[in-house]
């Protein structure tokens, strides 16, 4: 279990989609450029089953911004997009209406 500062450590924000590309040594993941309101970041995200390069760009998602950089099969990855998954497939965490890129999510 984690407690509510270990929680209140995690900053969540919005991000919006500008680039995706195909992962060079994995068929699951897709590399993703997010523009973070202040900055720019490059996710890599195992969606590749659920999206479309296509449908992602300019949609916005919920990012985890301050995470440890980790190389996701010889790809850094700056970031975790969050998403739910079921046995109907996977589905991206994303803002009912547009909100500007980098506000935070509480």
């Amino acid at each position: 279990m984690a407690t509510i500062d270990e929680f209140r450590k995690l900053e969540f924000k919005i991000a919006e989609i500008k680039d995706v590309s195909e992962h060079p040594n994995a068929d699951k993941l897709l590399i993703l450029t997010l523009d973070v309101g202040d900055k720019t970041k490059q996710v890599v995200a195992g969606i590749k089953s659920a999206y479309s390069k296509e449908t992602l760009v300019g949609k916005q998602v919920v990012v985890v911004d301050n995470l440890d950089s980790a190389i996701l099969r010889g790809v850094e990855s700056q970031g975790m997009v969050l998403a739910g998954s079921d046995e109907n497939g996977i589905v991206i965490v994303s803002p009912e209406k547009k909100l500007k890129n980098g506000s935070i999510v509480k």
